[in-house]
């Protein structure tokens, strides 16, 4: 199999030890080398993956959504709304506004919540990051979880008729969505929607993607691997669990956690356990709880965040078990 990276590994080969002179096997040449060579990649990956899926977003928009949705009968619309979740991913500040969306249409509380599920947990971002620092197979591993606790959070919400803790105002606002826009209708104009979709992500991210590759730089040539595994390896039965209630409170952007996280499986800890933490960040994000807060009475918001939460942990366990 051709490796389409290995100019790039050329690259930092170069700028390490004949640019910069460092000894090879060295902490600080194996930190840089790191560095130049997951930054580098991670940027091809995201800017080429990120025009591939703005081209395939231009068919869409939050309205049109709505109407794919509209009249799906529990079952056949959560799997509908979980798969629109992962090409139709919204950003924080549409959430209430989808949320309103939906209800004002009618479409019933348990699909609204399987979109609500997979749209943040499968995003392009962590897609392209995972493909790009674990592979096709850890990547549709990932994406089948959380298709799979997004229409199984779904139907449990939707089976106990929870419409009572939704905040009255919901059924009487008309909202429009923030990210709303009029859909391109050339091919010439998604390919211009594509390029800016791509760049816009690029310009969101770099910083938090620099930072995060750096500090995985110096978990992979400063921390000594026996260290995490004695706490967090395998045989810690408690580290999964451990590792989502860290990530439930914590508001970190997935493009600065997943390089970190592909250290710590390389210095040994199961790969289950670190993803389960990256879902965690990404799935039941602070922020994003805080903005559901205003449409959700918190005995919903809490049924919300405790399934995801035990839904991750049976995923970390899972993966484990397969990785």
């Amino acid at each position: 199999m051709i490796d389409i990276f290995k100019p790039v590994e050329w690259l930092a080969d170069f700028i390490v030890y004949n640019l910069l002179h460092l000894s090879a096997k060295t902490h600080l040449a194996e930190s840089i080398h790191f560095f130049i060579y997951d930054t580098i990649k991670i940027f091809i990956l995201l800017l080429a993956i990120s025009f591939v899926v703005g081209f395939i977003k231009s068919f869409f928009t939050p309205e049109n959504t709505r109407k794919y949705l509209t009249g799906k009968h529990t079952g056949v619309g959560n799997v509908l709304a979980a798969m629109l979740g992962i090409v139709t991913p919204f950003c924080s500040c549409s959430a209430c506004p989808l949320f309103i969306g939906f209800v004002e249409a009618g479409i019933p509380l348990g699909i609204t919540f399987s979109y609500l599920i997979a749209a943040p947990m499968i995003n392009e971002v962590a897609v392209i990051l995972l493909w790009g620092l674990f592979g096709i197979k850890v990547t549709g591993l990932y994406i089948l979880s959380g298709l799979i606790i997004a229409i199984v959070g779904g139907l449990i919400i939707g089976m106990f008729n929870l419409e009572k803790y939704i905040e009255p105002f919901v059924f009487q606002t008309k909202v429009k969505s923030c990210c709303t826009g009029e859909v391109s209708v050339t091919f010439k104009d998604r390919i211009n929607e594509a390029k800016e979709s791509a760049w816009s992500i690029f310009r969101k991210t770099w910083p938090y993607i620099a930072v995060g590759v750096g500090i995985g730089a110096l978990i992979h040539g400063y921390v000594p691997t026996g260290l995490l595994v004695k706490y967090a390896g395998i045989n810690n039965p408690f580290a999964v669990p451990l590792a989502v209630l860290l990530g439930v409170p914590l508001y970190a952007n997935v493009a600065g956690v997943l390089p970190i996280t592909e250290v710590l499986v390389k210095q040994g800890l199961p790969i289950g356990t670190v993803l389960a933490f990256t879902m965690a960040v990404t799935a039941i994000s602070l922020p994003e709880m805080l903005i559901l807060r205003r449409v959700l009475k918190m005995p919903l918001l809490g049924i919300f965040v405790g399934i995801l939460t035990a839904a991750i942990i049976f995923t970390g366990y899972l993966f484990n078990f397969i990785l």
